[in-house]
């Protein structure tokens, strides 16, 4: 007779299964990219699956190897060069494992004060980079859009309190034209509108906004601006010291998304371009793109983390228990979010392991590959075209002569080869090529080898 928690009973094979997968797929050199899934394939082998007996596990995970895991294009693999990838260290896949198996509940310093203190070990390396104050802090959520929306509810929520605004006040926020597209998705949920500030060469700069917002007929309105720091595209740094001292003229919130090229804080050949963001109100950068985290895992920080506490701290009697106490630091305070696992351990396992000039050294690999990938393409490539120096580790170039569908039918057949994973992207109107460098452990050869493909 069957017992309700034998679900929940050690089982020795079971664990032996799981971790010898585990351990042949954290040795896997390099990492294959595998190949986009057919549905109805997919659907075949699923079949009947979930029934009310079960299965045994040793099928289950054959299925999972053989058929759903080689349908999923893997983001770790040094040949994925489109979107942004993700390129985690083994010790930090490996914490991941144990932050699973542990079953943390992150919402709380009362229930997982160790983890958080962890956490906020890691938050405050990332605000000195930055050089936010001692008094910065924040809390791990699961990506640039959590994050973002998360800090811009309190610089709205902020800019009605010290305005004395009620609900029904227009509100605006300053952003580019080449803002994420998170960020446009934010402030639609949270009833705010756009204030569109038109770039020079893709950047906003401080000049630009400020003259803006003395042409606008209601300035009033205006209550925030967003900088990027690295554009997911082409990688490029907004002008954070001159949005900074026009939000400081005009009272407003600074937000500087640095989801993806905020990791370039750790990288000294690149850190100029950040002047500026010491004086953001938040933060965002995302550890699972360019500081080797695995999914999913981002770093939300407030200059001055009462004022977020303020706006995000939900009011329920059974929560009241979780505010008493000196030491007190609940992560859900400062985010949309109440339930959370703590994210941001396996990050400061690596960290801790490997210590932070093992991270520079990675993120200027990247940095070195994208500025010697430019110049190959410059000298040693005639039918290509360099768009632009890359200033962080995006390249875009074009390959002259092709149009929408040689792009998209070379990018399916480099794939199919197994040589890379290179989606085409747009530019000014134009369908182009792409390269995101992130994985330390991408060669000028695999370069060269896509680019032999292009001639």
């Amino acid at each position: 007779m069957t017992t309700p928690d034998r679900m929940h009973q050690y089982d020795a094979r079971t664990v032996d299964l799981v971790f010898d997968y585990m351990r042949e797929r954290l040795q896997y050199n390099p990492v294959p990219l595998d190949h986009p899934g057919d549905g109805e394939h997919l659907r075949g082998v699923l079949e009947g699956l979930l029934n009310e007996r079960g299965n045994d596990p040793a099928d289950v995970l054959k299925l999972y190897d053989h058929e759903l895991s080689r349908a999923v294009i893997s983001a770790d693999s040094p040949r994925y060069l489109s979107f942004i990838p993700c390129a985690p260290t083994k010790t930090a896949l490996l914490f991941d494992m144990v932050v699973s198996c542990a079953s943390l509940q992150g919402i709380s310093w009362l229930e997982a004060a160790g983890a958080i203190a962890a956490e906020n070990q890691v938050l405050r390396l990332i605000a000195d980079r930055a050089g936010l104050p001692e008094t910065a802090g924040g809390c791990f959520v699961s990506g640039g859009s959590a994050g973002n929306l998360s800090a811009l509810v309190v610089a709205r929520d902020t800019a009605r309190h010290r305005r004395g605004l009620d609900g029904r006040a227009r509100l605006r926020v300053a952003v580019s034209d080449q803002t994420h597209s998170s960020v446009t998705n934010t402030l639609n949920i949270i009833g705010v509108e756009k204030f569109v500030v038109p770039t020079t060469d893709h950047r906003l700069t401080g000049e630009a906004l400020r003259a803006a917002i003395e042409a606008d007929g209601d300035p009033g309105s205006i209550i925030a601006v967003v900088g990027t720091a690295g554009t997911t595209n082409a990688g490029i740094v907004d002008d954070l010291a001159g949005i900074a001292q026009v939000a400081h003229d005009y009272d407003l919130w600074f937000h500087v998304d640095g989801a993806y090229g905020g990791a370039g804080l750790f990288a000294p050949s690149v850190r100029a371009k950040y002047d500026g963001i010491e004086h953001a109100d938040s933060f965002v950068v995302d550890p699972h793109k360019w500081l080797f985290a695995p999914f999913d895992c981002a770093a939300l920080i407030y200059r001055q983390p009462a004022l977020a506490r303020a706006v995000h701290t939900q009011d329920a009697s059974y929560l009241d228990v979780l505010h008493i106490g000196s030491d007190e630091w609940n992560p859900t305070d400062y985010a949309y979010h109440l339930t959370r696992r703590a994210r941001g351990l396996p990050l400061w396992f690596s960290l801790a392991v490997h210590g932070t000039q093992a991270y520079t050294d990675a993120i200027e690999a990247g940095l070195t590959l994208a500025r010697d990938t430019a110049a190959l393409i410059r000298d040693e490539y005639e039918d290509l075209e360099l768009i632009r120096e890359p200033e962080l580790s995006s390249v875009v170039f074009r390959r002259k002569g092709w149009a929408q569908k040689d792009y998209y039918d070379w990018s399916q057949r480099l794939l199919a080869e197994q040589i890379g994973f290179v989606t085409p992207t747009g530019w000014e109107g134009e369908v182009v090529a792409r390269f995101a460098f992130l994985h330390p452990g991408t060669t000028m050869a695999m370069v060269r080898e896509i680019l032999d493909t292009m001639r």
